[in-house]
């Protein structure tokens, strides 16, 4: 796989994927951009919460499951000091839909601990959290 991406001025840079998408980055204003697009970092989280997204839409359909919607939320903790690198994540799954919830957490579980390779490149505590048809369901052990 192969990436490039060009410096667009000030703190912007533009990425070109492999598929031939372009993706603007931009810092923060407090760290010298003005803000104009994601950060990296944002882009980091936004890539995890797609790959788990993708695994369980379609683990879930391979078990021929009826999914109406699915949404993902990711909230981070950084360290303080430099590099701040992602530590702990808290993402919650949003499922709604004929699934039962042993098949959600199965999907869930399966994306985290096997597919997702975003998850897998990350060197952060993931924890995850299952709503399903608006209702917090914990995993039984």
């Amino acid at each position: 796989m192969h990436v490039r991406t060009e410096w667009r001025g000030k703190r912007q840079f533009e990425a070109l994927t492999p598929s031939g998408h372009r993706v603007p980055m931009d810092a923060s204003p407090s760290a010298g951009g003005d803000g104009a697009a994601p950060t990296p970092l944002e882009l980091v989280l936004v890539g995890l919460t797609g790959c788990m997204g993708i695994d369980v839409v379609m683990i879930l359909e391979k078990m021929r499951h009826q999914v109406d919607a699915v949404v993902l939320e990711a909230d981070a903790r950084r360290q303080e000091e430099p590099p701040k690198a992602i530590t702990h994540v808290q993402l919650t799954v949003s499922i709604d839909g004929d699934v039962p919830p042993h098949h959600a957490w199965r999907a869930v579980n399966l994306s985290l601990s096997k597919y997702c390779s975003v998850a897998h490149s990350l060197h952060a505590t993931i924890r995850p959290k299952l709503v399903l048809n608006g209702t917090e369901v914990p995993e039984k052990e």
